[in-house]
């Protein structure tokens, strides 16, 4: 079996400028990814799809490969997750290469470790499933959740659970923004890493942050702190 890890690193980050490659902890964020892709021993490639040119010496500097460069449609704020895989994937199969398993790692997951791909890509060959999902669990039942009407007031959005104890709730998840791992033919049918037969691969929450602001990015940094401190990276 063979398998490629697309690591997607654009240059056009708005909130946090050049987030892909911020230094996070000691190295540039983006590093982490390519690191852990690497150690996990599973993929016969390791890339990074980006447009920008100092993203891609990094990566190349890291142990990445960047055979070719994103195109502009790729590159843009609208573009999806799964319109760059579905890029690379094709422009692998104009080079003559194909693989039967892809893994997309987003580039701002210093959560990521080889441990977890590696368990994670065999626990998806062993079930035949079509995607692996990393998700959590919802900290709080989303089912007791609040909101603010018209008027100012608060309202519950689920007022048939108002008596329901939340341990007595269904459980529910949410993805980690981390990695996604896929059987390619299935991907270039649905064009879509959750797809049909998807399976879940939990996450501590501990182990997961969006990175999407400031706050964010600091909380992300402590929590690295700590796992590692703990001997859990």
């Amino acid at each position: 079996m063979s398998a490629i890890a697309i690591i997607t690193a654009r240059g056009g980050s708005k909130r946090i400028p050049r987030k892909n490659i911020r230094e996070f902890c000691g190295k540039p964020i983006m590093n982490y990814s390519i690191e852990a892709a690497l150690e996990a021993g599973i993929f016969d490639e390791v890339m990074v799809s980006t447009e920008d040119d100092e993203i891609a010496d990094i990566a190349r500097a890291a142990g990445a490969q960047v055979p070719f460069m994103r195109s502009a449609e790729t590159s843009s704020d609208t573009a999806t997750t799964e319109e760059v895989i579905s890029e690379v994937l094709m422009r692998y199969e104009e080079l003559g290469r194909s693989f039967e398993y892809g893994c997309c790692i987003y580039p701002t997951a210093p959560f990521v470790t080889a441990h977890k791909l590696r368990d994670a890509y065999d626990i998806l060959v062993e079930s035949g499933a079509q995607s692996i999902v990393p998700m959590q669990e919802f900290t709080y039942p989303p089912q007791r959740g609040l909101f603010i009407d018209g008027e100012g007031y608060v309202k519950m959005l689920h007022p048939e659970y108002a008596a329901t104890r939340s341990q007595d709730l269904e459980k529910h998840y949410h993805e980690c923004g981390q990695f996604y791992i896929f059987r390619n033919a299935d991907y270039m049918i649905q064009r879509d890493t959750t797809m049909e037969k998807s399976i879940p691969y939990i996450i501590d929450p501990v182990e997961s942050q969006d990175i999407d602001t400031e706050s964010d990015w600091e909380l992300a940094e402590l929590k690295y702190r700590f796992l590692k401190e703990k001997g859990r990276l």
